[in-house]
């Protein structure tokens, strides 16, 4: 089998404004691709871009995309390992935009095995539900919003905070009384506190029964982390301290962490995300399948990977639902109410509106 063309797509979604500490998000900077072969497989990729976290941006994943596809072509794309390093060798990191071509290859592969790519990977259907973001707005608002969620029957709600200390504080006492002690609570400072001020955070909200809190501090203060996870009232989540399995095992040596979060387009794609979590596994550290803002396509990946490893603990796979103004995706993932489930369609088992492509920016290497 060989690569003969690959479509690259500036896959923007418009969404309402979405808000963590480092930074709003006004619209999805997502990236599509699609890989046809000679024997008449196409296989899909999509990554999320988020600038302030991964320091990749739609514009530079669609450029380094035609060099990625151009090397490519006319090699086979059954040979997953190969490829992939053959990215590695043209530019180093820049994972965001080599996480589409892994997708792509994988979705290849299952499609001609003729299996589900949960199959593939080994697994099983099973159910999933997964939380709903709130992302950071005034205690009251976000009070009102978790109220809001509970009503239509949201259980697990996860919370952005890492703005100011107090406020957060705030923001969680509101949550919680608003809502009561019978739904989750999981919160996510996304680097936003100071080493300082991340352990009286943390010892205040241990009062509102959380869950686990995800990356309280800078990932350069990783040297940080053990003594927090050891005065930690709560438990402590890497995320954006973990984008390899080299990250992972070093946090994992420095018990500093008690579970992590994988995401696709942080770490590079499936390949990548299957090494941190065999790591993570084998140290009794359970993880959750994360992810950006990406449409239904790649949380369809999400959701068969989600499905083939045992040690995914924890589901946060609601990134279309976090103010995606349309869905042009056929197939694929589907959501009852926060249940998701997905069918046996070979691969993927998704596939895109040609009408929504056609008003996009794109190219045909």
């Amino acid at each position: 089998m060989k690569i003969i063309e690959t479509q690259l797509y500036q896959f923007k979604i418009p969404m309402i404004p979405f808000t963590i500490a480092t930074g709003t998000m006004h619209e999805a900077q997502n990236m599509l691709i699609k890989i046809t072969t000679d024997e008449g497989i196409i296989g899909y990729g999509e990554c999320s871009a988020f600038p302030m976290i991964v320091g990749e941006t739609l514009s530079s994943c669609y450029h380094l995309a035609k060099d990625f596809a151009a090397f490519w072509k006319d090699k086979n794309p059954l040979e997953i390992t190969e490829r992939l390093a053959e990215l590695d060798l043209i530019i180093a990191g820049n994972y965001t935009a080599k996480s589409a071509f892994d997708m792509a290859l994988y979705d290849i592969a299952a499609k001609a095995a003729r299996q589900p790519l949960y199959t593939y990977l080994g697994g099983q259907q099973k159910s999933i539900e997964s939380d709903l973001t709130i992302g950071i707005d005034t205690p009251l608002k976000m009070a009102e919003q978790a109220i809001d969620f509970v009503q239509k029957g949201v259980r697990i709600i996860k919370v952005k905070l890492g703005k100011h200390p107090v406020e957060d504080i705030e923001r969680i006492k509101q949550i919680r009384a608003a809502i009561g002690n019978n739904i989750t609570l999981r919160i996510d400072a996304n680097q936003g506190w100071s080493a300082t001020d991340a352990l009286p955070i943390l010892t205040a909200l241990s009062k509102y029964d959380i869950e686990f809190c995800e990356q309280p501090m800078r990932k350069y203060d990783d040297d940080l982390l053990p003594a927090l996870c050891k005065a930690s009232p709560i438990q402590i989540m890497a995320d954006e301290s973990v984008f390899t399995h080299h990250d992972a095992r070093k946090l994992i040596a420095n018990k500093a962490c008690h579970s992590i979060n994988i995401k696709f387009s942080k770490s590079g794609g499936i390949q990548e995300a299957i090494k941190i979590h065999d790591i993570a596994k084998a140290n009794h550290i359970p993880c959750m399948m994360g992810g950006m803002l990406e449409s239904r396509l790649a949380l369809s990946a999400q959701m068969h990977f989600a499905m083939a490893m045992d040690n995914i603990k924890y589901y946060d796979m609601d990134t279309c639902l976090l103010g995606h103004l349309a869905d042009p995706i056929i197939g694929g993932v589907q959501f009852e109410g926060m249940h998701l489930s997905i069918n046996d369609a070979p691969g993927i088992g998704a596939d895109i509106d040609p009408t929504y492509l056609e008003k996009l920016e794109s190219c045909i290497v």
